[in-house]
C-alpha cells in the first residue's frame, strides 16, 4: 500500500528531483567522510607536532631531574627529602613499573610510550641508565594548556566548512551537467506533445462530431460493429488528447471552483466510457452514494476521466471495474493485471509506463497527482499483480 499527501509543486520533474537528491546524497556522504578522514589525519598531526615541540623542554626537565636524583642517591644518608621543581612534577618507578615516589597529578603511567598526553598534562618517561634510588624509570609531567587543541578545532571548523561549501557547489554543478541530456530529452518531449497536441484537435474534433450525427438505425450490423470501433479508439485518443491539452496549455489557467455533485459526475464520464466498457466485456460495478466537493470542474472530470480510462486499460478481458462514491471519499478498483510492489511509488511520475503493450505518454497519472495535490486530496493506492488495482481518494 502506498499513501501519498501533498507536496508543494517545483519546476523539476519528480524523476530529476530523485536523481538529483539520490546523486547529491552519495556525493555528500563521500565528502563528508572524506572531510572527517582529513580532519583525523589533521588533528594527530597537530597533536604529534605539539608533542615533537614539548619533547625538547621535558628531555631537559629530565636532564636536571636525573642530576638531582643522582646527587640524592649518593648522600641519602644525609638528605632525604625528593627534590622538587616548580616548572614541573615528577615521579620514579622500579624495573617493575612498582612506583617508588610520585608527585605526579595523573598516576597512570604509558611505559611503552616515551611522550603523551594524559588528559590535561602531558608525561614524559625516561629510563634511567643507572638505578639510582632503586629507580628505572623517570616520569617528567607538565600542564597541557590546549591551545594547540582550540586553534586545531578552529582550522578544522573554518577550513572543513569551506572545503565542504566548495565541494558541495562543484557537485550539484556536476550532478547538473549529468541530468543535462536527461532535461534534454524531457523539454524535447514535452515540445514533441505541444506540437502533437495541436495537430490532433482539428481532425479529432472532426470525427467525433461525424460519429455522433452519424444514424446508425440506416446501418447494418457490421457497419455499427465498425462505426463503433472508430467511436472506441476515438474516445481512447480523446481522453490522451484532453490530457495533453491540460499539460501544454491549460494548467495554469486561473480555477472556478465549484460545488460539484460528484454522483451526477461520475455517472456522466461512466457513460461516455460505456463503450470503451462493453468493449472489453467488463462488469461496470457502481455504487455511488450523494457526495460533493469544491473543486474546479474541468480538472475533476480529468482526475476521474484518468482513473476510470486506466481501470478499463490496465484491466483483463471480462473482468470488473468497479465505482464507489461516499462524502469524502471515492474508490475506484478493477480486477486487472495489477502493479508490481516495488514500482507502486513511481506510478504518479511523469513518462512512466510499466506496461509497455499499452499506449500512451505516461502522462495521465501524473495530471491526476498534480492535481489532487493542488485540492489537498490524499490518495490511498493497493494493488497486487494479476489481482488488480484499487485507488481510494479521501478529502
Amino acid at each position: 500500500m502506498l499513501v501519498l499527501k501533498n507536496k508543494d509543486t517545483s519546476s523539476l520533474l519528480r524523476s530529476e528531483k530523485k536523481s538529483l537528491s539520490r546523486f547529491l546524497t552519495l556525493y555528500a556522504t563521500m565528502v563528508v567522510l572524506l572531510i572527517t578522514l582529513l580532519s583525523l589525519f589533521y588533528y594527530q598531526g597537530k597533536e604529534k607536532l605539539m608533542l615533537f615541540d614539548q619533547r625538547a623542554m621535558l628531555t631537559k626537565y629530565a636532564y636536571i631531574q636525573t642530576k638531582r636524583l643522582k646527587v640524592l642517591h649518593h648522600y641519602f644518608d644525609e638528605r632525604t627529602e625528593y627534590p622538587r621543581d616548580p616548572r614541573f612534577k615528577s615521579a620514579i618507578y622500579d624495573l617493575e613499573y612498582k612506583k617508588i615516589f610520585s608527585l605526579l597529578s595523573k598516576e597512570k603511567i604509558h611505559f611503552d610510550e616515551e611522550v603523551y598526553i594524559a588528559g590535561d598534562t602531558i608525561h614524559l618517561v625516561k629510563a634511567l641508565d643507572e638505578f639510582y634510588l632503586g629507580a628505572k624509570y623517570l616520569v617528567i609531567e607538565i600542564p597541557n594548556d590546549g591551545a594547540w587543541r582550540g586553534e586545531g578545532w578552529k582550522n578544522i571548523i573554518g577550513y572543513g566548512f569551506l572545503a565542504l561549501l566548495f565541494f558541495m557547489i562543484f557537485g550539484l554543478y556536476l550532478a547538473k551537467m549529468f541530468l543535462k541530456p536527461m532535461r534534454d530529452s524531457i523539454v524535447l518531449l514535452d515540445r514533441f506533445i505541444k506540437d502533437t497536441t495541436h495537430e490532433l484537435n482539428t481532425p479529432l474534433s472532426a470525427i467525433l462530431a461525424n460519429i455522433e450525427m452519424m444514424d446508425t438505425e440506416m446501418m447494418g450490423e457490421k457497419n455499427k460493429s465498425k462505426l463503433a470501433r472508430i467511436a472506441i479508439a476515438a474516445k481512447t485518443v480523446s481522453v490522451l488528447y484532453k490530457d495533453l491539452t491540460f499539460l501544454t496549455l491549460e494548467q495554469d489557467r486561473k480555477n472556478h471552483d465549484e460545488n460539484i455533485a460528484l454522483k451526477e459526475l461520475i455517472l456522466d464520464r461512466a457513460e461516455y466510457f460505456s463503450v470503451l466498457v462493453q468493449s472489453k466485456q467488463l462488469d461496470f460495478s457502481l455504487d455511488l452514494g450523494n457526495a460533493n466537493m469544491m473543486a474546479d470542474r474541468r480538472k475533476l472530470t480529468r482526475v476521474i476521466d484518468n482513473l476510470i480510462s486506466n481501470a478499463i486499460k490496465y484491466n483483463k478481458r471480462g473482468g470488473t471495474l468497479g465505482i464507489t462514491l461516499r462524502q469524502g471519499m471515492l474508490l475506484i478498483w478493477d480486477t486487472g493485471i495489477g502493479i508490481k510492489k516495488e514500482n507502486i511509488p513511481f506510478i504518479f511520475d511523469r513518462y512512466i509506463r510499466f506496461n509497455e503493450s499499452e499506449g500512451g505518454f505516461g502522462v495521465g497519472l501524473s495530471i491526476v497527482k498534480q492535481i489532487l495535490d493542488e485540492y489537498h486530496v490524499l490518495v490511498e493506492v493497493k494493488s497486487s499483480e494479476e489481482e488488480g488495482t484499487s485507488m481510494v481518494l479521501r478529502w
